[in-house]
């Protein structure tokens, strides 16, 4: 502000942000007036240098809408991880096998994918371009209609469900014996209220119950109506409960417990996979197969490096997964010779094999038993 002689403020001077606004008007009209003495080239060029500076920090900053697939990590089910045993046994009766230590050099790896989200545009197209990695739309992985933190909790369930699957399916395998457990109870069924998921049915009326078959041969003479009752391992106590049998057309005139039963087979000890941060159920074939070895004696690998990978069914049946190529080269990476495709994987892993990795085809347990064997006495098991 400038101020008259007297000490009195001259009004007529310039107000507070004046000099600055100028300031601004004359840059801006300066630049405009710069810009419009260009040529209808220099013009474009400019434009387009702009635009393309724009395009490319926006390029390698912001995220697109895909994610980016590739090789992950394998790990060893013969083996440890930081210390713990991937595949551990604690209980009564575990065979002594559990404890040989695998033939030099030999090894059932499960392998995985890795998936990187939040990707910009060029990383993602630097990925693609090196052959290891796949671009798909971020909603094939992470539905709309879910959270991350869901998505996540899915993929950890699948992989415990894939666990007990593979305990069972190996067991199986192995001929040990089955129980039978009370699965799913309708709401308003006769055993709602009494019996609860989980319990372990061991005697109806007087009959042992050793499998489904003697589950039905026990209810075949009964009626509904009938009072019958159940003695159940519950929490590793016996507990015997009185059920009315009721009544239902698919089962015919016999009684009905309704309850979902199921059969597994059952071992005097405790199996435990330890493995955290992995998810999906793709890893079951091999943990089969490393319960398989860990409770056999002898060794199923011949002193090969052997992976995998497979889905698997209580009954053994080995299932499709995803990735099958990008697992083929994190099996490869890490030093496998041999690698187990499901049988459904077969077309698609045929299309780039890895050098020196030799492919399994397999759609069983049995089938992958019957494979490794044949490697170990120097034959050659089926190829996809």
């Amino acid at each position: 502000m400038a101020v008259r002689r007297g000490g009195v403020p001259d009004e007529s001077g310039p107000r507070p942000g004046q000099c600055r606004e100028s300031w601004v008007n004359r840059l801006l009209s300066g630049a405009m007036s710069w810009f419009s003495r260009l040529t209808v080239r220099g013009r474009t060029v400019f434009v387009g240098s702009v635009l393309t500076a724009t395009l490319v920090a926006a390029g390698a900053a912001v995220p697109i809408p895909y994610v980016a697939i590739g090789p992950g990590v394998t790990y060893d089910t013969l083996g440890s991880v930081e210390g713990t045993e991937v595949i551990s046994f604690s209980g009564d009766d575990i065979p002594a096998s559990v404890n040989e230590a695998p033939a030099p050099g030999g090894q059932l790896n499960m392998t995985t994918i890795s998936l990187t989200d939040g990707v910009p545009l060029f990383e993602a197209l630097g990925l693609w371009t090196t052959g290891r990695y796949a671009l798909a739309p971020r909603e094939d992985y992470f539905p709309p209609d879910k959270t991350v933190e869901q998505v996540q909790a899915q993929d950890a369930q699948a992989f415990r469900d894939s666990q007990s699957a593979a305990e069972i399916a190996a067991l199986r395998y192995l001929g040990y014996p089955n129980i039978v457990f009370v699965g799913e109870i309708p709401d308003g069924s006769p055993s709602s209220g009494i019996l609860q998921p989980q319990d372990q049915i061991v005697d109806l009326d007087g009959t042992p119950i050793t499998d489904f078959s003697s589950l039905q041969t026990a209810l075949s003479g009964s009626t509904p109506g009938q009072v019958v009752s159940v003695t159940v391992l519950r929490n590793g106590e016996q507990v015997t409960e009185k059920v009315t049998l009721g009544a239902n057309p698919k089962v015919g005139d016999q009684g009905y417990l309704g309850i979902g039963a199921v059969e597994r087979p059952h071992a005097p000890f405790e199996i435990t996979i330890s493995l955290e941060r992995i998810g999906g159920p793709s890893a079951g074939l091999m943990f089969s197969l490393g319960i398989i070895d860990k409770l056999t004696e002898g060794d199923l690998t011949g002193g090969r490096f052997i992976a995998g990978t497979g889905t698997i069914d209580p009954d053994g049946t080995v299932g499709p997964i995803g990735g099958v190529l990008l697992k083929l080269i994190t099996a490869r990476d890490a030093g496998a010779t041999v690698f187990l495709v499901p049988a459904d994987n077969c077309a698609e892993a045929v299309t780039q094999i890895p050098d020196g990795l030799q492919l399994v085809k397999v759609a069983s347990v049995q089938d992958a038993m019957t494979a490794l064997q044949t490697l170990k006495d120097g034959g050659t098991p089926p190829s996809c």
